[in-house]
């Protein structure tokens, strides 16, 4: 096990906040990253990741902005749990198991295989790792899976002892979801009483309910959804801050429903406007038109009615592209549909009206009954009248995969490809419905390709992103369209890329106008990348019983063809350890396996011998300048109230490298912090999170002085003094540093704290202060139960404890008081409906202390007064 202070040393995070993603996870787990070496950065101000210094980004799904970007320069987007487990084991794990991609069908699967073949045992395990998945040799707590025939062997016997949680199943469930691409329930397939080897054929499977269709079974609804969740009304928008939103005139919807979206979009922060180059947003239904193309090719989030519908229901920014009604249909359909007549069966719900509005999106006719002049069936079992009737009538018959796929590609694809003809023997497949995104790059080539006549370089490296996107994911298989990311490895490669070092990178790949690249320079951008993943990363078999054997062949010539290459770096390190010059790597090993290949196509070639005679010899390339290195974290900081950065997001990027230079990182709030900076005493969020933290609180001027001098001077010299503020808050902000100090986050440690829904400014800004001093926060609405428990008041020897409601005095407000009042009584406990002043002072004079004038009837009445 390696040094658990160096884990994550020279990688740089950024996270990815989501629903599991919270602020509260976020935070705990930027301090272990920092602990063990790691640094985490924020987005920038203008709300961009600052990918130029991302090493990794952690989230728990794909469905975030730039995803297509980071596939493009193959930086690695991992879930939480990649985290504990290289803390675990005191190293990076692997990377694969923990991407967020669903297309890893079986990202979630640890297997160990009991009672099968040996042949079978390697080729389940080779499947499922290539699909993201690990095995393990015994079975332990984190067995997810035990492949087996009967419940006989000693492993199986194991986990039914201990009571283990893994599933018993046959080696069934691993071929059909390979064969499939999707992971389908294992019901079916579990010992001891598997009901695929019991059940008849043709006995009736339930159809499931379409998890993955929810706001996505038409390309143009009409009417807004109400989010389940809400009993109350439709909650504040915040999707929408500081959003631009055009809508297309090919929408073609009432003025009534415009009006509703238009203020809905404005009631969140947003805006409305008619020209693309200003917008965010580009909503419309087909995809033509110049406002598409336009909007495409700078690079704008383009998306149908539908996808902006699904964005105000759950009030959360999701890919377009994830969903393939979410985007604009094709007006004249997929190439090839157009003369087909296709009906659906064994499918319901949702999943039926989704499949029936793909049909015709794709440019098909759709037909509720089934007639001889039928020219498909999309079925999700071969199971049903339909099925018997396209058996005698030579219908084609295929499941849901065939009609998604093509619609995805943009191309009819082939019915005999047994993906869409293979039916598991007693599954639904309407199950897995609404899990095939769109291929963005087949969209790009047929509906805005080549870019305008006069591109600008925003449209070219939109164009350039989705290209290198596609080179560096999968080419086919079951997890067509997966880019793993780039494993961290020192010896033979350089993860870490300085402001510099991304320039370059940006100025090759995304180059205007494109000129063609050397081959050094080829090899040293990402596209290189691909290529050194060759042979089982980037190999992906279509079935477990075959194609994992050619997978397996295909990587075994890898080998052979890179063998050479494998030879020199080896005797190169050896030479290295044995001269002590350093190891191989980087520069040296590229220069050195270039030449080799050259060597080896000018003596294939006779015509490039004679042009390029003496270039293995006499040509050599200049040596490339040595990326510098960033001095070792000194001192972390969080900066609240900073002026010198205001409307100026360049001058804040060049100001955070300076100061990372001098060995100073500005960190995200949350992380563990140094030092406070801040103008003077105000009572912000950041404020107080940190100052509850015991964090030294600085002037601005200390930041400034740094950056001015272009050294780090001592921050002892500028301890934060401000007599006029401290009168105003009554406090001495040495004497609340040093309690902060000793209260170690603990200030409320035990105490509730409730705050009403609907309190200006929001609940999450007295939840982050409450969190930060240990409270028991929680929000409390109309429709809050009781979470007080009942107590004995004999059981209460120092008297009833105060449970406090943060509120104001508004009428909605107002009418909880009494409810909350009478719970707290029913336990035993003292009421205090206050002022959220209350809270700030006591976190701000870091003292639990209690004065009546923060009850609300007393604080609001001395206000008006």
């Amino acid at each position: 096990m390696g040094d658990p202070s160096k884990v994550f040393d020279a990688c740089v995070f950024t996270f990815i906040p989501g629903r599991e993603l919270t602020e509260n996870v976020v935070s705990e787990l930027s301090q272990h990253i920092v602990k063990s070496g790691g640094e985490v950065l924020d987005r920038k101000r203008d709300g961009t990741l600052p990918l130029a210094q991302i090493t990794h980004i952690i989230s728990n799904t794909i469905d975030f902005p730039e995803y297509t970007e980071t596939k493009a320069l193959l930086i690695p987007v991992v879930r939480t749990k990649w985290i504990s487990a290289s803390l675990a084991k005191g190293k990076q794990a692997q990377l694969r198991p923990y991407t967020p991609d669903p297309r890893m069908i079986f990202s979630d699967v640890v297997v160990t295989a009991a009672d099968i073949p040996d042949t079978d045992k390697e080729t389940i395990i080779g499947a499922v790792t290539a699909m993201g998945g690990m095995d393990s040799v015994a079975v332990n707590k984190l067995t997810t899976h035990i492949c087996a025939l009967s419940l006989d062997h000693e492993k199986c016997q194991l986990a039914l002892s201990k009571g283990l949680k893994c599933k018993i199943v046959l080696p069934h469930w691993f071929d059909d979801c390979f064969r499939l691409g999707k992971k389908i329930d294992e019901a079916p397939y579990l010992l001891p009483d598997p009901e695929i080897l019991q059940a008849k054929h043709d006995k009736d499977v339930q159809v499931p309910s379409s998890q993955h269709l929810q706001g996505a079974t038409s390309a143009r609804p009409d009417y807004i959804p109400t989010p389940a969740d809400s009993m109350t009304g439709r909650p504040l928008l915040t999707v929408f801050k500081g959003i631009k939103v055009m809508l297309s005139s090919d929408l073609a919807i009432r003025d009534r429903l415009r009006t509703i979206v238009s203020d809905l979009i404005h009631e969140g922060g947003g805006e409305l406007t008619s020209e693309v180059e200003t917008c965010d947003w580009f909503v419309c239904q087909y995809r033509d038109g110049n406002h598409y193309v336009r909007a495409s090719h700078l690079g704008k989030t383009v998306g149908s009615l539908s996808w902006l519908y699904y964005i105000i229901t759950m009030n959360e920014w999701t890919s377009p592209m994830l969903r393939l009604l979410h985007y604009p249909i094709p007006r004249d359909g997929i190439k090839g549909f157009k003369d087909l007549r296709i009906t659906v069966s064994n499918y319901g719900g949702e999943a039926r009206i989704y499949l029936e509005n793909l049909i015709t999106a794709a440019g098909a006719t759709f037909t509720k009954t089934m007639k001889a002049d039928n020219s498909h069936l999309v079925t999700a079992r071969d199971n049903s009248e339909k099925c018997e009737a396209a058996r005698d009538w030579n219908i084609h018959m295929i499941n849901h995969l065939w009609i998604e796929e093509s619609y995805a590609k943009c191309e009819l694809q082939s019915v005999t490809n047994e993906k869409y003809t293979y039916f598991p023997a007693r599954t639904n497949l309407g199950e897995v419905i609404g899990q095939t995104p769109l291929s963005e790059a087949r969209v790009a080539s047929l509906y805005y390709p080549g870019g305008p006549s006069r591109p600008s370089p925003v449209s070219t490296k939109k164009l350039k992103i989705v290209e290198m996107a596609e080179d560096n994911s999968y080419a086919d298989g079951p997890a067509e369209g997966v880019a793993i990311g780039r494993q961290a490895r020192k010896d033979f490669d350089v993860m870490k890329d300085t402001d510099d070092d991304f320039a370059v990178k940006s100025t090759e790949v995304f180059e205007l106008p494109s000129r063609r690249r050397s081959s050094a320079q080829q090899m040293s951008t990402p596209a290189r990348a691909k290529h050194i993943r060759a042979g089982k990363e980037n190999e992906t078999p279509s079935t477990v019983s075959s194609s994992v054997r050619s997978a397996k062949d295909k990587a075994i010539n890898r080998l052979s063809e890179i063998a050479p290459d494998i030879a020199l770096y080896e005797k190169e390190k050896k030479r290295s350890a044995k001269d002590g010059n350093g190891h191989w790597g980087g520069k040296r090993a590229l220069d050195q396996v270039e030449k080799e290949n050259l060597l080896k196509r000018t003596a294939s070639s006779p015509s490039r011998a004679t042009d390029h005679d003496d270039e293995p010899s006499s040509e050599k390339r200049p040596a490339k300048k040595a990326r510098p290195t960033l001095p070792h974290v000194e001192t972390r900081v969080v900066l609240t109230g900073f002026k010198r950065w205001v409307n100026d997001k360049h001058k804040e990027d060049a100001d955070r490298r300076k100061l990372r230079d001098m060995g100073i990182a500005v960190v995200t709030d949350g992380q563990p912090v140094d030092y406070l900076v801040a103008p003077q005493i105000v009572r912000t969020v950041k404020f107080l999170r940190n100052l509850s933290k015991g964090a030294t609180v600085v002037s601005s001027e200390w930041i400034e002085d740094c950056l001015d001098t272009k050294k780090a001077v001592d921050p002892a010299d500028y301890l934060l003094k401000d007599a006029e503020s401290e009168k105003k808050f009554d406090l001495k902000l040495s004497i609340s540093t040093q309690r902060a100090i000793k209260n170690k986050g603990k200030l409320l440690w035990g105490i509730p704290v409730y705050c009403t829904a609907n309190i200006k400014n929001g609940t999450d800004s007295y939840k982050a202060i409450a969190d930060a001093n240990g409270a028991m926060f929680m929000t409390y609405n109309a429709r809050s139960g009781t979470t007080i428990k009942p107590t004995n008041p004999e059981e209460d020897e120092g008297g009833q404890e105060p449970v406090y409601l943060l509120s104001t005095a508004q009428p909605a407000e107002m009418k909880l008081w009494k409810r909350f009042e009478d719970m707290a009584r029913k336990g035993n406990m003292e009421p205090r409906v206050v002022a959220s002043d209350w809270l700030l002072d006591v976190a701000m004079r870091q003292e639990l202390f209690w004065d009546e004038k923060y009850l609300v009837t007393n604080f609001f009445n001395d206000k008006t007064t």
